[in-house]
């Protein structure tokens, strides 16, 4: 009895493996396929919440995993590419979406999986050279692991069927719906993967080891569970990304709440329609799970602004975010009024430049506490940052075809330049906080001389920035002369902290290390103030 149980352990949990893997692979084939375009489409087509339900069912079915849309969803909501609105209509397609990999398991091709798994590995090592050949091979190879892992779980449970312990808890499953409930939450929350959770439901219950009436409160369950991945991304995130994740949970448990409400007439209509379409029972819980997310989906997507007001009560306090979506680029002022569109474009410039100076700051407070939020904060800005100057820039190329005069040709010029002087800002920044990041992994402490140096140098660089962006924006060049006067002064403080960090190695109260930290910092700071000059010299239209 012991080797069957150690036999049934084995090929369990080793065939979870492999369906977990499975899963992955494909996800990575098919989302390799799709190229790096999920995160502009979650980005780009969420204009409201049925475009946002739309997206998330078709980026789920890409990447194969509802969390990882989500959890990408609560990245884009924590860096503020998207709004509270938006990120629920994400999530609820998400649900749906996630539910083809029930009906991909209910084709039951199980006894060809090794042939897939072989025709896979084909593509993935004959056919090395070329990409999409091996991203089918990938998912060729990840779709046979998945039958093939499900093969082993199932041989694995069957001889659960014989243990009375066993027997019991389906007894007690099917006559107590929420411990089902709790049994497939648990299970979720360890696996890591309501697909997974959810394949396996499918195995028992073509097993005959559970009932209908216990396996759908365990389907219940597992939807519930799955919600805790994005809960953990939200951890040390925004307060709107933890609205979001607290979303995901509010939908899931209000779908289990009121399908448990409605238990038996829900179950009456799986067997019905398993009796009239034919099912086989791997496909009677796919078409259970699809029901559960699409009509949960139905009823909750007309009350989205309910559900965004409820975890906001839920989930109290302003958040700190920058709204990082452009706010003036209207492409039909380009063909229009380019004069306009010209006069929006430095707008949004300015409004880079914002974050540029927000980034300084973050920053500078991350070098002060070392506490990571601040670091998290810098991550978002810099991406954001990115993200803009793409936009900017793409706009900005756009307009060059339309009929300018020779003083808007020379202003179109100025803001290209300066969208490039911000973004490299940005890149010191982040310079900066890999070099904080450093410090601390090494613990590497700076003498009080070196950190009052630093503060001076700071406040300098960033009063620099705030000055070059104000002569940029009234076109004052007074201000820009200011400007590149206080970069003089930032070269010569840069040559005077040098001179004064060598004084501390030799008489040995600064280590190498810290020395390296102190030197590579002062040197991004007047690489910012440089780029601030850049800003200065286009408003005097001078070269220095």
């Amino acid at each position: 009895m012991d080797l069957n149980i150690q036999q049934m352990l084995f090929e369990f949990f080793g065939g979870l493996g492999i369906f977990l893997f499975g899963i992955k692979l494909m996800g990575d084939g098919l989302q390799n396929s799709a190229g790096d375009k999920l995160k502009y489409l979650l980005d780009k087509f969420t204009t409201n919440p049925l475009m946002g339900v739309l997206a998330g069912i078709f980026v789920t079915v890409i990447i194969q995993s509802s969390s990882a849309t989500t959890v990408i969803t609560v990245g884009l909501v924590s860096a503020g590419f998207m709004t509270l609105r938006q990120a629920i209509g994400v999530i609820m397609g998400a649900n749906i979406g996630t539910t083809i990999t029930a009906f991909i398991i209910g084709i039951d091709v199980g006894e060809y999986s090794l042939p897939i798994l072989a025709a896979g590995a084909v593509f993935l090592f004959f056919f090395k050279k070329r990409k999409q050949l091996t991203y089918l091979g990938q998912v060729l190879f990840g779709f046979g692991a998945l039958f093939y892992g499900l093969e082993l779980m199932s041989n694995g449970m069957k001889p659960l069927r014989t243990l009375e312990a066993f027997h019991d808890l389906t007894v007690d499953l099917s006559a107590n719906p929420f411990l089902g409930v709790i049994v497939g939450t648990l299970f979720t929350v360890l696996v890591q993967s309501s697909s997974a959770t959810i394949g396996i439901l499918q195995s028992m219950y073509a097993e005959s080891l559970l009932d209908l009436n216990a396996a759908l409160p365990v389907l219940f369950g597992d939807n519930i569970g799955t919600t805790i991945t994005a809960v953990l991304a939200s951890i040390g995130t925004s307060i709107a990304a933890k609205r979001a994740a607290a979303t995901h949970v509010l939908f899931n448990v209000f779908g289990t709440t009121l399908f448990l409400i409605l238990l038996v007439p829900f179950t009456s209509l799986i067997q019905s329609l398993q009796s009239m379409l034919h099912l086989n029972p791997e496909m009677a819980i796919a078409f259970a799970h699809g029901i559960f997310n699409s009509t949960n989906t139905l009823l909750l997507l007309p009350f989205v602004s309910v559900l965004a007001f409820i975890v906001t009560k839920l989930i109290p306090g302003k958040d700190t975010l920058w709204s990082f979506q452009p706010k003036h680029l209207n492409p039909i002022f380009i063909e229009q009024s380019p004069t306009i569109a010209l006069g929006q474009a430095k707008e949004e410039v300015l409004h880079m430049g914002e974050m540029a100076v927000s980034g300084l700051t973050e920053t500078k407070r991350f070098i002060d506490t070392k506490q990571a939020k601040f670091a998290n904060s810098m991550y978002q800005l810099e991406t954001a940052i990115n993200h803009l100057d793409q936009t900017i820039t793409e706009y900005l190329i756009k307009l060059s075809s339309a009929s300018l005069s020779v003083k808007k040709s020379e202003e179109h010029s100025i803001l290209l330049d300066t969208v490039r002087n911000i973004e490299r800002i940005g890149d010191h920044c982040e310079n900066m906080l890999e070099l904080i990041e450093f410090q601390m992994a090494n613990k590497v402490n700076l003498t009080d001389s070196a950190k009052k140096d630093l503060d001076e140098m700071y406040e300098m660089t960033i009063s620099i920035v705030k000055e070059a962006l104000t002569a940029l924006k009234g076109n004052n060049k007074d201000i820009a002369r200011q400007v590149i006067e206080k970069e003089t002064m930032i070269d010569v403080m840069e040559q005077q902290f040098r001179k004064q960090h060598i004084l501390r190695l030799t008489d040995g109260t600064c280590t190498p290390k810290a020395g390296v930290v102190f030197i590579d910092i002062i040197n991004n700071l007047e690489r910012i103030a440089d780029h601030a000059v850049n800003i200065a010299d286009a408003v005097l239209g001078e070269h220095h």
